[in-house]
């Protein structure tokens, strides 16, 4: 219970912090790439190499096969774009504190907000490459349904699991430095393990549960619910409630060690 109305406290400060919020992540988005020739452009053009790197190399190189019916490109875009906002959310919100160590010696700032600016500043480029996939798909002939609007309620899921964990990896790494390392190689790993270019269903059937276990699962085959197979998430209910039920306890456990750590972070810093 208590848990509870802590949640609904955070989320009213949220609310009345939304214009600090949002102008600490734009203030962040432009300051990654302060003093260089392109500026912010270069959020928008590292992500759109990746894809097309991996596209060449295993549409053209390996001439992989459409997947579900459906062209490699459109398959692999629905699986690159959010784990690249995972990937790129976490990793700048486990260092949230360590990078804006001035705010957090301030009293009257609640510390709690920081990683939710390093979300939002990377919420810009994801919006943008949602587009994308809207984009891809009427190239390649495919109408938008009602199924898209799924997008959103996975963003959210998406959203929700990165804040736990993000309260977790940046209050650790006040304290211990390799925490950030840590989180770098468990992405790397992560990346190869979620079938973000491969097919789960490759796999025998007595090893799919351990690729399943994975959050992120739940999020890839998601987007691709949402645009390839429009399927709703209701439809799979014992995955969602895995999932959320994850979610809550990396969102109750992540919460609890920040907001226990807290009051040591301007001595250490």
């Amino acid at each position: 219970m208590r848990q509870i109305q802590i949640l609904i406290s955070f989320l009213k400060d949220i609310y009345k912090d939304r214009k600090l919020l949002f102008e600490l992540a734009k203030k962040e988005f432009e300051m990654r790439y302060l003093g260089s020739y392109l500026g912010i452009i270069w959020a928008f053009i590292q992500p759109t190499v990746s894809i097309l790197i991996l596209w060449f190399v295993f549409q053209v190189g390996f001439k992989s096969a459409p997947v579900s019916n459906f062209p490699f490109i459109l398959w692999l875009i629905c699986g690159m774009i959010p784990w690249n906002f995972f990937s790129d959310s976490l990793q700048a919100a486990t260092h949230a504190v360590i990078d804006n160590s001035y705010l957090v010696k301030k009293v009257v700032f609640r510390v709690t907000v920081l990683p939710i600016v390093k979300i939002i500043s990377a919420l810009f480029v994801h919006f943008f490459f949602i587009t994308v996939i809207f984009l891809m798909f009427a190239i390649y002939g495919y109408e938008m349904n009602l199924h898209n609007i799924q997008v959103l309620y996975y963003l959210f899921a998406m959203i929700i699991l990165i804040l736990g964990s993000s309260w977790l990896t940046s209050a650790l790494v006040v304290f211990l430095k390799d925490v950030g390392q840590f989180v770098a190689m468990v992405l790397q790993f992560g990346f190869w393990l979620t079938p973000i270019f491969w097919s789960y269903q490759i796999l025998p059937a007595k090893y799919m549960f351990l690729i399943k276990l994975n959050p992120m699962f739940y999020i890839i085959e998601g987007y691709r619910n949402t645009f390839i197979h429009k399927k709703w998430f209701w439809e799979d209910p014992w995955t969602t409630v895995y999932f959320w039920a994850v979610c809550l306890i990396m969102f109750i456990f992540g919460a609890t060690i920040f907001r226990r750590l807290k009051p040591h972070f301007a001595d250490v810093l």
